[in-house]
């Protein structure tokens, strides 16, 4: 496309815009609305994957020895944990560490419950193991749980099958949920467009007449719908951007327990998204609009 023609496209589709200023207003307040709430879900899904990866990293595999273990075979423990797949860390605690830690979880209160464990202490040496990930938990417990001088291997199994089971459902609602919302942003953008399509109806009909070709007709529609789609991709995303900002700034004074991901993100990842996401649906539903209106 040569640059004189498609800057006569541009300023027609931008005096189209101006003509037809209250259906323009109302394609990009519905292209904004579309991705405002997509937008709102994509937070949403990243946010609860954050949580997630956040507990699961904190999941801890507590390996128990048995008191007469050999150095030999505490070694081959060792290298076991380290070789297993998905391991992050492995620390050592002493049987008064353990001691120490259950007395601090009583209370002061509670001491009395504990009188009488300084001479003869009950708890085992162990190793507790952390993992990357929820699902490396298994391999932790495969890999160990049956060598010489482990007493057992205590594991949050259920926790971890709730967390991968809540991230799949959550994965494939969200997916759904993208799919829905794309569909009805084609209809609601192919729908409004196609009104500024038909005010201009004898227009094209003349222009096919004297010999126009279908992508000279077109180019004008797709360069509108295409605008519309940016402006409105960048409405969407700044809207967002200080909503979420607001909520993330009282969530940091809070001091929640798990983070959310900073405002950032927003323009960082999820506008380019959007502005790409606008381009298509304006140029898309712009296409498909016009389409039957060639057909003359």
């Amino acid at each position: 496309m040569k640059i004189n023609t498609f800057k006569y496209f541009a300023v027609d589709a931008c005096k189209s815009l101006k003509r037809n200023k209250t259906l323009s207003i109302a394609s990009i307040a519905t292209v904004a609305a579309t991705l405002f709430i997509l937008g709102i879900f994509m937070l949403v899904i990243v946010n609860v994957n954050k949580g997630i990866d956040e507990i699961g990293s904190r999941l801890e595999v507590k390996v128990f020895l048995k008191d007469d273990i050999t150095m030999s075979e505490k070694a081959d423990l060792e290298r076991a944990i380290k070789n297993t797949e998905g391991f992050e860390k492995a620390v050592f605690e002493t049987k008064a560490q353990a001691l120490e830690k259950v007395k601090k979880q009583l209370g002061p209160e509670n001491q009395e419950l504990l009188e009488g464990f300084e001479g003869d202490n009950p708890f085992p040496n162990s190793y507790i193991v952390t993992v990357k990930k929820p699902e490396y938990v298994a391999n932790v417990v495969k890999n160990v749980k049956d060598l010489p001088g482990v007493e057992k291997v205590k594991d949050a199994r259920d926790i971890v099958d709730k967390i991968i089971s809540f991230t799949k459902t959550i994965k494939w609602f969200g997916f759904s949920i993208f799919g829905v919302l794309l569909f009805v942003s084609l209809f609601l953008i192919g729908n409004t467009i196609k009104l500024t399509v038909y005010s201009r109806k004898k227009e094209i009909g003349i222009m096919k007449y004297v010999g126009a070709t279908d992508w000279f007709i077109r180019w004008p529609f797709i360069i509108e719908g295409v605008i519309m789609g940016i402006v409105g991709s960048f409405i969407a995303s700044i809207t967002l951007y200080y909503l979420y900002r607001v909520v993330y700034l009282r969530s940091v004074q809070a001091t929640l327990m798990v983070g959310l991901v900073p405002p950032s993100y927003i323009i960082n990842s999820i506008m380019s998204e959007f502005v790409l996401g606008g381009i298509i649906i304006g140029a898309f539903g712009s296409t498909v609009s016009i389409r039957k209106f060639l057909k003359v």
